[in-house]
């Protein structure tokens, strides 16, 4: 059980991130707010509670590894790496700048931290499936962490990938679906309804675990959860909210890869400074 100070601070690193990626997409920019903001809980209880990883030694050879299949929400993952010290957060402003290491697609030896490139939707399990078998096969305790997201599980090569982790056992495996129910051109169910997921990945075998995704005790309970299973890998479907902690962006596709206006950029930040300010006197910090 996780006391109530570090729950505390996870939710306080969810809402840092968040306000990086309204600064790191700025006005009239196009980016990822939605997806990256409804993983941002996940992102925060990994990085801030359940991954064993060294910002000063990104390679260290015992690390948990965390794969963002999802590419297109990598920013999420860039203020996760900055706010945890692979970086300086002042970096997080130079986002798809010609020459920048933060592109709008994570890749693979251009950054500290960053494990795969991908962006190329459906790949992502499998890469993860790779690592997680290499770990064991070299007896590492070390545990793999891939984020989907429902929009990418019409990708065919998903549902392969998701094949062949119980048939290998690979247990120190964690799929965390990032269920917000909408992707790039409008609703999931109005595309290719992938629900109903539980019951999916259950028929794979996998270990499942249903939460609210925007809830950091339901994420930390899951994650501890997932790490007594033996046997198989374990599916985490975390419900979430689209643009979550914004309230114009919330549930709205536009924003799945949306611009904001100056108006919206300053209603942004004003809401999730006012979540910061919420969690950050118990921490002794101020807001930022």
């Amino acid at each position: 059980m996780i006391d109530k100070e570090k729950l505390r601070e996870i939710r306080h690193l969810a809402a840092r991130l968040r306000r990086d990626v309204i600064l790191m997409v700025g006005v009239g920019q196009t980016g990822h707010i939605g997806g990256s903001c409804s993983s941002a809980d996940i992102v925060a209880a990994l990085y801030g509670y359940k991954m064993k990883h060294d910002p000063k030694n990104p390679k260290w050879e015992e690390r948990d590894r965390f794969v963002m299949s999802k590419g297109h929400s990598a920013i999420v993952q860039y203020a996760a790496l900055a706010e945890t010290g692979y970086f300086p957060t002042s970096e997080l402003l130079t986002l798809k700048k010609m020459g920048s290491m933060l592109q709008g697609h994570p890749e693979y030896h251009r950054m500290p931290g960053i494990e795969a490139t991908t962006g190329s939707l459906g790949h992502g399990l499998s890469i993860s499936n790779g690592m997680a078998l290499a770990l064991r096969l070299d007896k590492k305790p070390s545990r793999v962490f891939c984020i989907l997201g429902d929009g990418e599980l019409a990708e065919g090569q998903v549902w392969e990938a998701a094949m062949f982790g119980p048939v290998k056992k690979i247990d120190n495996l964690v799929a965390l679906v990032d269920n917000n129910g909408i992707q790039a051109t409008g609703a999931v169910k109005d595309r290719l309804d992938s629900e109903p997921l539980p019951a999916k990945w259950r028929a794979f075998r996998w270990h499942v675990i249903e939460i609210d995704g925007n809830d950091a005790q339901a994420i930390i309970a899951a994650l501890d959860e997932a790490e007594t299973i033996k046997g198989r890998p374990t599916a985490i479907i975390a419900h979430t909210v689209k643009g979550k902690g914004i309230s114009f962006a919330e549930n709205n596709v536009a924003f799945h890869n949306g611009a904001m206006t100056q108006a919206q950029y300053d209603q942004a930040l004003k809401e999730v400074d006012a979540a910061i300010a919420e969690f950050a006197p118990a921490l002794g910090t101020k807001a930022n």
